[in-house]
């Protein structure tokens, strides 16, 4: 069954969109890495990942 370009390039678009929003979420938490993990420490969680 073929797909049709417009289901394609819609499938792309959506990828690309949870590509970038992954990329951002990701880079803010490479900034803000320490603190995140001194809080996880302070709260007892940081072995439950």
């Amino acid at each position: 069954m073929p797909k049709s370009l417009k289901t394609v390039a819609w499938i792309a678009l959506g990828l690309a969109a949870f590509a970038a929003s992954s990329g951002l979420a990701f880079a803010s938490w490479l900034d803000k890495d320490a603190g995140i993990f001194m809080s996880l420490v302070e709260a007892g969680m940081s072995w439950c990942f």
